[in-house]
């Protein structure tokens, strides 16, 4: 599996019923604990003050990434995807070291 970053922003659009603001949002914790018991969603942070989201995300390839999982999110229609993929750096301090 393919590693990647992805920033969220949501933007839900003016005159959008509350009821259908909570519907999703509550859809959404749900789902997003579904991807994180397949091993999709792996880590999620907030920058401090911000309404927006960056994830570290798991699958094969980007298409499957934006079409079978961010695509599956009840929000997704409200979002504004930036991904990209990741890779290993060789003097990543949380990488296991071969040699030991």
């Amino acid at each position: 599996m393919r590693e990647f970053l992805v920033e969220i922003t949501t933007d839900i659009p003016e005159g959008t019923d509350p009821a259908d603001v909570d519907r999703r949002r509550a859809a959404e914790a749900v789902r997003a604990k579904e991807l994180a018991a397949t091993g999709n969603l792996v880590r999620l942070w907030r920058p401090a003050g911000e309404l927006r989201s960056i994830g570290l995300w798991r699958a094969a390839d980007e298409a499957e990434l934006r079409e079978k999982v961010l695509g599956t999110l009840p929000l997704r229609s409200w979002m504004t995807l930036v991904v990209t993929a990741v890779e290993s750096h060789p003097n990543d301090p949380g990488k296991p070291d071969a040699t030991s």
